[in-house]
């Protein structure tokens, strides 16, 4: 990763575990310095020493990015630094339901985190990379974002709007020196999904997606991750024909049909892989 186009600094929202971890790690070894973000303290300066102790200068924010003034907590950190890279990866769900019966509070915290987060870090950061003529911004997604699920409504259609935002975000920044990039992910094994319950063994290594959001920073708007069944399941979903069938018939599954569901994925894949 260009330490010159792209630093001297990273922020990382959502960047205690899991993926946020393994973009850390690697751009710690590229020489960036740290800026992580995450709810929990306990792992977040678990990481950070880590880091440390291999020669990163890290920072850390303890916060909750549902919160919406965490803005201004985080800028109290970096507004004396160059952030040449801002990396949001935050935003995963935990509680299913109709969206009538839902919580408000757990409603606005998945539109909070995905819808409001990731567009006012990118306007506060994104702007100061405009004005330098250089920077990047990866903003993590899913494929829910392809389609609307019963009892992940809101979820499902914050994702949505993270792809298209992204999307023309790159337009816009492309010509700025700015590079834009929506990294959509499939079935990861996180800590996150491992406290839900899902199995991961079949799960894409968070290794492997921090790679590829970070080597195809400059290939965007979209990047899918590469595990197998993830393109061809976003080209089967994303159809504009018969809609109500589609919705229905390949609505997220529940957490505990998640393994078979990524079996099922992968057999996918070869399917496509196989016809010529």
């Amino acid at each position: 990763m260009d330490v010159q186009k792209y630093g001297p600094w990273a922020l990382i929202v959502g960047g205690s575990e899991g993926v946020g971890a393994a973009f850390a790690r690697m751009l710690a070894a590229d020489g960036f310095k740290l800026v992580l973000l995450a709810r929990k303290p306990g792992p977040l300066e678990e990481l950070a020493a880590e880091l440390r102790a291999g020669g990163a200068e890290v920072r850390t924010i303890s916060a909750n990015l549902a919160d919406p003034a965490v803005l201004d907590q985080v800028r109290e950190v970096t507004d004396d630094i160059e952030v040449g890279l801002l990396v949001y990866n935050a935003g995963a769900n935990d509680t299913r339901g109709r969206f009538v019966e839902l919580p408000e509070a757990v409603t606005n915290g998945v539109l909070q985190i995905t819808v409001m987060g990731q567009a006012n870090f990118t306007r506060h950061y994104g702007a100061l990379m405009a004005k330098r003529g250089r920077g990047g911004i990866i903003l993590g997604g899913s494929l829910s974002s392809y389609l609307g699920s019963p009892t992940l409504a809101a979820y499902t259609g914050a994702k949505a709007f993270s792809r298209i935002f992204s999307e023309a975000l790159w337009g816009e920044m492309k010509p700025l020196g700015v590079d834009v990039l929506h990294l959509n992910i499939g079935f990861t094994a996180t800590p996150a999904m491992a406290r839900l319950g899902m199995p991961v063994d079949l799960a894409e290594p968070p290794e492997t997606v921090a790679r590829e959001g970070l080597e195809n920073i400059a290939n965007g708007p979209v990047w899918i991750v590469s595990t197998p069944g993830n393109l061809e399941r976003a080209r089967m979903i994303n159809g504009v024909d018969n809609r109500a069938e589609t919705v229905l018939a390949h609505a997220i599954v529940p957490r505990d049909q998640t393994a078979v569901a990524a079996a099922e994925q992968a057999e996918l894949a070869k399917g496509a892989s196989s016809r010529p």
